[in-house]
């Protein structure tokens, strides 16, 4: 499985209530990378993927591997 798949970068932002503009601040990557990866346009370079999972992490948003259900997210205390 990938890092990140865009329903869960949406999703998790919407958990967050980030904006995309907020969720490219707090990964240091373009709005533009993560409006094109949400909207299925590109995937993300391994290393820009591993930047934005850890600016949602830190935010509280838990990212659930995929299983029979698929993959998910779940809101938690941001970390300090």
């Amino acid at each position: 499985m990938s890092l990140l798949s865009p329903e869960q970068c949406r999703a998790a932002r919407g958990l967050l209530d980030w904006t995309q503009e907020e969720l490219a601040e707090r990964a240091d990557v373009s709005r533009s990378t993560i409006r094109d990866f949400e909207n299925g346009r590109h995937h993300l370079h391994p290393a820009t993927a591993t930047q934005v999972v850890a600016a949602l992490e830190k935010g509280g948003a838990l990212l659930i591997s995929s299983d029979e259900a698929g993959p998910g997210v779940r809101l938690r205390k941001p970390l300090p």
